[in-house]
């Protein structure tokens, strides 16, 4: 075998006795609430904006917006009739063609969604050419107001600005120079500091506008990020089975593969010989069985409790009777005493083990192994030795058991050493660090 080494630290959560894993259709922080920004806006949409807020198509793929739309019509209409009558002497009247510049304002922002440019442009000029025909002020500037926020918050910043600047632009000329020549008639120059309100609105409706979008790439980062959380998520959880499985039918099809040959050898010479590898291949096959199915449980509908709890170094004598009944013998010892192990260290700690012993099964050419399994107040330590020599046969490995020996102590915060000794044999050292306090007691084991 060759010499891997390897020091890790950190790594993936995901392994039994860790932070508890959160479902695919959580959202937020890790207690279940919206985090950040999107907290604020938390009871739309769980924490994504309303549409009509964003300017985002409808379900349907970008459907036109008919019913806002029409109501903002309705009110253009009716306010732009209800000023006509209060500026009755200063401006001229709402006749068919004032109606159909209002109209005309308010029926392109049915394109604010697919074309917010277009929009925007259709609906200043529409005000534009309406203020210029010297008709009253009124809702007609909210039609504006609807189209440079459409185009903001899709990204179109350059365009809403130049069409808004458009109707100030115009005003500008329509109240102060151009009016001399433009109906109605009589009509004198507007006060300058009726341009204080005016650019009061334009700087209104532009930083709203800003705001909405910057909120929008907020919303849009952090549904981003929650993707790529899930996905990480269900990547652990595929990497933790893959893990689970490898380790489980390693060691056991290994015990069965030594066992075969064992049957194959002695079937015709020593029958009786031959009947107890059958029964050690039908008992391995059995536990092997049964913990795939318990690794398989954890597809099973969340909330349900595990049928089996998972292994843990309590279970180092089964593991040294399956050695045995591969031809294996292994020697256990133990320093300091056993205390509270968490679930995850426990389970890491026996595949570990488990698959250094598969290890010894099938790559090296001595029959013994010896374990001895360190207990300390932060960590647990383990050491794994052969004396080898390698064998350089694989017994139908996939070459993944020092990886996964490896990602289930980085995933612990732990290190694993594994590689030849001088004498030739093979050695495997791991340290897995625990929680404080809730380790061992100190106390040396012979």
């Amino acid at each position: 075998m060759e010499e891997q080494r390897a020091r890790t630290g950190g790594g993936p959560p995901g392994e039994q006795g860790g932070p508890p894993r959160r479902p695919p259709w959580a959202r937020g922080g890790p207690d279940g609430h919206a985090t950040g920004p999107q907290s604020t806006w938390g009871f739309w949409n769980n924490g994504e904006p309303p549409r009509w807020l964003t300017g985002a198509p409808g379900r349907a793929g970008g459907r036109l917006p008919w019913a806002s739309t029409i109501l903002l019509g309705v009110f253009v209409m009716a306010g732009s009739a209800f000023a006509a009558r209060e500026q009755l002497d200063d401006k001229a009247p709402l006749d068919l063609f004032a109606r159909l510049l209002l109209l005309a304002a308010v029926a392109v922002l049915l394109l604010r969604h697919r074309h917010p440019v277009v929009a925007v442009f259709g609906a200043s000029a529409a005000a534009t050419v309406y203020l210029g025909a010297g008709y009253p002020y009124g809702p007609v500037f909210l039609a504006v107001a609807v189209g440079c926020f459409s185009a903001v918050v899709a990204g179109h910043r350059r365009a809403a600005w130049s069409a808004v600047a458009m109707v100030w632009a115009g005003h500008l000329l329509v109240g102060h120079w151009l009016y001399r020549w433009l109906p109605p008639d009589g009509d004198t120059a507007s006060p300058w500091g009726q341009e204080v309100g005016v650019a009061a609105w334009v700087v209104a409706i532009v930083a709203a506008a800003e705001f909405v979008r910057v909120r929008r790439e907020q919303w849009a980062a952090q549904r981003a990020e929650r993707e790529r959380a899930e996905k990480r998520r269900a990547d652990e959880e595929r990497l933790r089975m893959a893990r689970e499985l490898h380790d489980v039918l390693a060691h056991s099809i290994s015990v069965i593969n030594v066992q075969a040959g064992v049957g194959l050898a002695l079937l015709d010479t020593d029958p009786e010989q031959a009947r107890t590898a059958l029964t050690t291949i039908k008992t391995a096959s059995k536990e092997a069985l049964g913990e795939v199915r318990q690794v398989l449980d954890t597809l099973r509908t969340p909330g349900d409790a595990p049928r089996a709890p998972a292994p843990g170094l309590d279970r180092l004598p089964e593991l040294v009777e399956q050695a045995a009944s591969a031809g294996l013998t292994v020697t256990v010892a133990t320093d300091g005493e056993r205390g509270a192990v968490p679930p995850g260290a426990d389970l890491a700690a026996f595949r570990i083990v488990q698959e250094a012993l598969t290890n010894v099964v099938r790559h090296s050419g001595s029959r013994t192994a010896a374990v001895r399994v360190g207990y300390a107040p932060d960590r647990i330590t383990l050491r794994i030795d052969d004396e080898g020599p390698a064998t350089g046969t694989d017994a139908g490995g996939s070459g993944k058991g020092l990886a996964g020996m490896r990602e289930r102590a980085a995933a612990l915060g732990g290190t694993i050493e594994a590689g030849t000794r001088p004498d030739g044999g093979f050695r495997v050292r791991a340290g897995l660090p625990l929680p404080a306090g809730g380790a061992a007691h100190q106390k040396e084991t012979p």
